[in-house]
């Protein structure tokens, strides 16, 4: 081959995986292109797994033999890599050592967050270990003024102080950074080996002075990386921006290593070939330019590229030449022997047409879905012509801001552990991981979806290379895969025995964890179609991932898709779209003016200005002008909410106009009366980057195809069949492939399920499948283990839809931002059926508050009505909380009822926030309702709904939040309603009675299982007593009948009813004995009315737990529910007392009103700690962030932090409280309604008792004031309130041998 050939002629493309690197390399001559796959790691035989495939595929082509430590790169034109490093290193925890800097008061910030737990029944709360090693805070402050009051201070008493931020907010700092200070810090920490340092201070992404001079400091002293949050994103919220510098810091330093380790061993011209990386937002950008906060999602991206860019193509091109298309069984004459995967490669490099100019195409754009399946998750993304972006997720327990593909990640893959506990087959989020792996790789593995594809024959162990094994040269091991099938089955038919049931084979049982599978991978499809308005069943399903291709008809089957892709690269697709993706400048500035007319000039010079300058990058890279394309944003917010869209440039500019039609599409009304403000202003500005060819191949002979064997594979309708065996490199454009059937590649294995079929599409090679009806197992009534978990992802994803819609459509922060609302479905009779993950304290009590309204409304209830309730007497926990229920109707009966409960910041009372500390009976907390019909003949009744709440300081958020309320029951009906119509009402119904069973089920065995392990007699009382503050007794005695596995909670012993507000109504009791049960259940069992059906509740009237009509209740929901909590895990040992208080703060004049609850420390357990500064048991909601409340009101926050030393000492300690600080910038009422403030919480099992809570005021003149546990307390400007919170409790007592002394 001639040399002038060769020169800069092979384009990579490489998606470095952790298991896996694919590479796809293509090229002008024959055979065109050539794909590699091969371990990301293997030392014995390469150090860079990428550099060594690019040194086989050149060996290949070039025909010699080259080094692996100096590749020649005289072929080499580009190399695009995606990779996973960074991912994989933040999972893992293996970055490098940062240093966090810090404004004072705020060390602790990013530890806690937004202080809610992950997983709410967790009572060993985990979260993912810091990233940051060190912290220094330095003494600086800025405060953001948007208080016209406040500004007008300022300038009469100290106007010098005075500073224009960035974003033309006006900033006054309180305190300069002293140079010498900082340096003296940075070099202690950089004497102890710290390179990377990670600087966020309060409000930096406006005023960038302080982080500047940072920085300055730190390169002086000779760190080697240093991440200043303002250059990263400089975007409003400190949590999110810090937590991205962090990331940065931690891994930008790793991946350059990688880099420089990667290129060395390439010869000296190495510097003359392009060499980019794929970025979390799906563009790419140059190999200097590779950021690690920008590298999360590099890996998936290329996929999302891919698909979004080949699907849309085929399409087009399959529409235009379907005329083409021979719907006979064809067989293809494989004319091309050669074995660089590419055997139907008939590529004439000059014809670039793919038919894409067809601009009439009546489904061009026909909207899609990313199906990526892999070992440990599977990814699912949107794509409808453009790319979705989003500007702040959650990755590894870290929350990062910057622009990345909105993609959702669900844990349930091939490699995913498959579990049968109290009835439930359960699939996951456990993984078995590539070590040990599922048991047929014979590692002592454990058994996943794999082996379960396996034994149905969906996978054929003679084309899968034999690397498996201890020595990985074995092939997969059927059999073992089979033996443990066995002894799960039988574990299972054990079960069937007891219970009535029939028998089921291992068959069977292996096809149940698929279906549960599949039904947990629908979930995240469903929220990002179905919840967002979008029909499912008008969307094309994009296969792709190793493992999909098994799963795909049946998933596209589930949701009603017309048809599935699959690239004939799908195995390989994330390295394959890196070659169609585009070099990428994305860059945003913030901004803080409100969208007119007299602002136009200003904002639209900085966007101009923003483009010029990053089109300026790609003409110095030597990018054509006509070949750069500049995208303008303006990130728009109505003002009082924080849901911004990012909007980019109309046509006409009408930036108003194409913002409030995306807002009324998205949430379905308008929010009229408001500024619209421009949070940031933002440019994208790409490069075309689709230089790959348009590869053909053979079109097909038209004869009968020969499969290359048969293979005996189970499908749910049919059972064990004879299922030929294609091989994809067979096959010619036009073939078409009746289902059932296999078709199999080098890197992926497609499962064709019957009455689907697969055509293979010309010129291309990509596959079709155009999916049927599919027949279904008939469902009958009677409970089957595989139907009870498929029912249980259903109702779950229906409850968590209404959850989408009432976040979508709210207006107030409480709900919207700190998500202090619950959504659930009610049996006819109004048990819970099923809740999304919510607020605890909502959940058991809710159904008190259906129950109510079917009881009392009977037949007066009509179709068509909305029933508004939150008096205590009728099921309520305390007023703020509005439920709203709606009954779910079929021919003419009600047959469900959903329901979504809100937290609304005001409904009236004494006290701004409805929070009153001193209320004395319900008429001072607000509004109380006990039943009325907000919706009527399908009209909102707002003229009856404006004279109920007419005392309310914030009318127009109560009706708005009341239409979300409506418009996500609206949603659980239309769900309920498919549901009921595809299986019929009798088959929904006996599900729901069964999933009720089921969790009485486990909450049976978790009692008997407690009776024994604590060798207690076969009926045997526990009794277990804590008082509140004011010295009410709350008594449980517990008794425990072992043989019928059931237990009374007998509350006889507590007090009567106090003269003031933490009165419980019944609700609540329910509700924490509810939480607590399913707490100490150790499977994922859904949450239902079933988990009390093995208790009786004991009650006495008018006594704490017990009030009467008009009693005071505002406290009971947030105070004695966390003590009841306490009360029952004490009773079963299970954890020591938690904060026992949420800390409930509210302040707010006639014209403003604000409320928080504080986290505080977790109790500890039998063998683990508690956790610090998180929300605990009762409750979960988020804290506002510092920088958008301190924006939002006048105040400054001047501490939140640990409390260190706070949680009970023991065997195991108690979780830490926080310290929280707040100075008012002008007059104010605010009031404190917390407990723990005399009574410390207890240790259990001789572990320490936890630091009780304080509440002080301090007066601007320095005094300091305890203000009790329940005060509400007029402050003057310049006052601040300083909130102590109570640690949680030691658990088992502290051996000698343990002591550890703390310098």
């Amino acid at each position: 081959m001639a040399n002038d050939k060769l020169k800069k002629s092979i384009k990579f493309n490489i998606d470095r995986g952790g298991t896996f690197t694919d590479i796809y390399a293509e090229f002008p001559y024959e055979p065109y292109y050539i794909v590699e796959k091969l371990l990301s790691v293997d030392p014995e035989n390469y150090s860079d797994a990428p550099r060594e495939g690019i040194r086989r595929i050149l060996e290949r082509i070039q025909g010699k033999s080259i080094s692996k430590d100096n590749v020649d790169t005289y072929a080499i034109k580009s190399i695009r890599m995606g990779t996973t490093v960074g991912t994989n290193a933040l999972l893992e925890r293996k970055g490098e050592k940062v240093l966090l800097v810090t404004s004072i008061g705020f060390r602790d910030l990013l530890q806690i967050g937004n202080q809610s737990r992950p997983k709410i029944f967790e009572l060993n709360i985990t979260k993912p270990e810091l990233i940051y090693n060190s912290v220094i805070e330095v003494n600086e402050r800025v405060q953001i003024i948007t208080n016209d009051q406040v500004l007008n201070d300022i300038k009469l008493e100290d106007p010098s102080s005075l500073k224009k931020g960035t974003t033309g907010d006006y900033i006054k700092v309180l305190s300069t950074p002293d140079r010498n200070e900082i340096k003296s810090k940075l070099l202690e920490h950089y004497n102890k080996g710290l390179r990377s340092i990670a600087v966020v201070f309060i409000h930096s992404y406006t005023y960038h002075e302080h982080e500047l001079l940072v920085g300055e400091i730190a390169k002086e002293i000779g760190y080697d990386h240093i991440s200043l949050s303002h250059q990263l994103m400089p975007m409003i919220k400190v949590v999110p921006r810090g937590l991205t510098s962090c990331v940065d810091a931690y891994l930008t330093p790793l991946i350059e290593l990688y880099i420089k380790n990667f290129t060395k061993g390439f010869d000296s011209n190495i510097g003359d070939v392009d060499i980019s990386f794929m970025m979390s937002d799906g563009g790419l950008c140059p190999v200097d330019s590779f950021r690690g906060f920008r590298s999360i999602l590099s890996g998936p991206a290329g996929g999302v590229v891919g698909y979004s860019k080949t699907t849309t193509t085929l399409i087009e091109s399959h529409n235009n030449n379907n005329n083409n298309n021979n719907n006979n069984n064809n067989n293809n004459n494989n004319n091309n022997n050669n074995n660089n995967n590419n055997n139907n490669n008939n590529n004439n490099n000059n014809n670039n047409n793919n038919n894409n100019n067809n601009n009439n195409n009546e489904i061009k754009h026909q909207p899609i879905i990313g199906f990526d399946m892999g070992g440990t998750s599977t990814d699912v993304s949107r794509y409808s012509g453009s790319l979705d972006h989003v500007f702040e997720t959650e990755i590894s327990g870290l929350t990062i801001q910057a622009p990345q593909l909105d993609i959702h990640t669900v844990a349930a893959g091939g490699g995913s552990r498959l579990f049968f506990k109290s009835g439930l087959f359960l699939v996951g989020p456990e993984s078995v991981g590539a070590h040990p792996g599922p048991v047929c790789y014979k590692k002592n593995g454990y058994l996943a979806i794999t082996d379960a594809n396996l034994i149905l024959g969906r996978l054929l162990p003679e084309y899968f290379p034999p690397i498996f094994g201890p020595n990985q040269n074995e092939p997969l091991d059927l059999d073992a895969s089979k033996e443990a099938f066995k002894e799960l089955t039988d574990e299972i038919n054990e079960f069937q025995q007891k219970n009535n049931l029939p028998p089921m084979t291992e068959d069977q049982v292996a096809f149940g964890f698929i279906r549960v599978a599949n039904e947990a991978m629908c979930r995240p499809i469903r929220n990002i179609t179905e919840a967002k308005g979008f029909d499912c069943s008008q969307h094309v399903l994009a296969c792709f991932g190793g493992a999909g291709g098994q799963h795909s008809c049946s998933i596209a089957q589930n949701l009603g898709m017309p048809k599935v892709f699959i690239h004939r690269f799908s195995g390989i697709l994330s390295a394959y779209g890196l070659g169609l993706a585009d070099l990428v400048i994305d860059t945003q500035e913030p901004c803080s003016l409100i969208y007119n007319q007299e602002n136009r000039s200003t904002f639209e010079k900085q966007l101009n200005q923003l483009k010029e300058n990053a089109k300026k990058q790609l003409l110095d890279k030597g990018f054509p002008d006509e070949e750069i394309v500049c995208e303008g944003f303006l990130n728009l917010r109505f003002s009082g909410t924080d849901t911004a869209m990012m909007i980019k440039t109309p046509d006409n500019h009408d930036y108003e106009a194409e913002f409030k039609h995306n807002y009324k599409r998205e949430f379905g009304f308008l929010i009229l009366g408001r500024d619209l403000l421009i949070d940031d202003i933002r440019v994208r500005v790409h490069a075309r980057g689709s230089d790959l060819n348009s590869l053909r191949i053979n079109d097909s002979t038209g004869e009968p195809l020969k499969p290359e064997t048969i293979q005996k594979c189970y499908f749910e309708s049919v059972g064990r069949i004879d299922t030929p065996v294609y091989l994809l490199k067979s096959l010619g454009g036009g073939d078409s492939i009746d289902g059932p059937a296999i078709i199999i590649d080098n890197t992926t294995t497609i499962v064709v399920e019957p009455t689907c079929k697969a055509n293979i599409l010309k010129p291309s090679g990509n596959i079709e499948i155009l999916i049927g009806g599919g027949k279904s197992k008939a469902v009958t009534t009677e409970l089957d283990p595989i139907m009870l978990s498929v029912f249980s992802h259903r109702f779950m994803s229906i409850a968590e839809q209404m959850g989408k819609i009432i976040i979508r459509t709210s207006i107030s922060t409480n709900i919207k931002e700190r998500l202090d609302f619950s959504c659930a479905l009610f049996s006819p009779d109004g048990g819970l059926v099923a809740n999304a993950p919510a607020i605890p304290i909502h959940v058991g009590s809710m159904q008190n508050a259906v129950k109510y309204q079917v009881d009392t409304l009977g037949s007066d209830w009509k179709e068509g009505e909305v029933v508004l309730s939150n008096h205590p007497q009728a099921g309520g926990s305390h007023l703020p909380d509005l439920t709203v229920m709606t009954p779910v109707y079929h021919n003419g009966k009600i047959v469900f009822f959903v329901a979504s409960r809100g937290h609304h910041a005001d409904i009236g009372g004494i006290t701004p926030g409805s929070m009153p500390p001193f209320s004395k009976s319900i008429t001072e907390e607000g509004a109380a309702i006990m039943s009325l019909k907000i919706v009527k003949d399908g009209h909102f009744q707002e003229e009856t709904i404006r004279k109920v709440f007419e005392k309310s300081r914030n009318l127009s958020d109560n009706i708005s939040d009341l239409k979300a309320q409506i418009a996500a029951n609206h949603k659980g009906i239309q769900l309920m309603q498919e549901l009921i119509n595809h299986y019929g009402l009798d088959i929904v119904h006996a599900y729901m009675y069964h999933i009720q069973k089921n969790a009485e089920l486990a909450v049976r065995d978790m009692l008997y299982d407690i009776s024994i392990s604590n060798n207690l007699k076969p009926v045997d009382t526990l009794i277990s007593t804590d008082y509140m503050d004011d010295g009410s007794k709350i008594e449980l005695k517990l008794t425990i009948d072992r043989e019928k596995r059931s237990a009374i909670f007998d509350w006889s012993g507590s007090s009567v009813e106090v003269y003031g507000n933490t009165n419980a109504p019944t609700s609540i009791t329910l509700s924490a004995t509810i939480y607590s049960l399913r707490s100490m259940v150790k499977s994922e069992i859904p949450l239902n009315q079933g988990c009390l059906a093995p208790i009786t509740t004991v009650i006495p009237p008018s006594s704490i737990l017990n009030p009467s009509y008009d009693a005071a209740v505002v406290g009971g929901n947030v105070l004695t529910s966390q003590r009841l909590t306490d009360v029952i895990l004490s009773a079963f040992n299970a954890c020591a007392n938690s904060q026992g208080c949420m800390n409930n703060l509210t302040f707010g004049d006639e014209t403003l009103g604000y409320y928080e609850t504080i986290a505080g420390g977790t109790g500890a357990g039998p063998n683990y700690n508690g956790f610090s500064a998180v929300q605990s048991h009762m409750t979960n909601t988020r804290i506002t962030d510092v920088e958008i409340m301190e924006k939002r009101y006048p105040v400054i926050v001047r501490e939140f932090s640990i409390r260190v030393g706070s949680g009970g000492d023991g065997k195991f300690k108690g979780g830490d409280g926080v310290v929280r600080v707040i100075e008012f910038l002008k007059n104010f009422t605010v009031s404190i309604l917390s407990e723990r403030r005399s009574f410390q919480p207890r240790g259990l099992m001789g572990g320490g008792n936890a630091e009780r809570g304080l509440n002080l005021v301090q007066r601007n003149g320095g005094k300091l004031v305890n203000i009790g546990g329940k005060n509400s307390i007029p402050l003057e400007k310049n006052d601040s309130i300083l909130i102590f919170t109570p640690g949680g409790g030691g658990y088992g007592k502290k051996s000698s041998d343990s002591m550890i002394v703390d310098s």
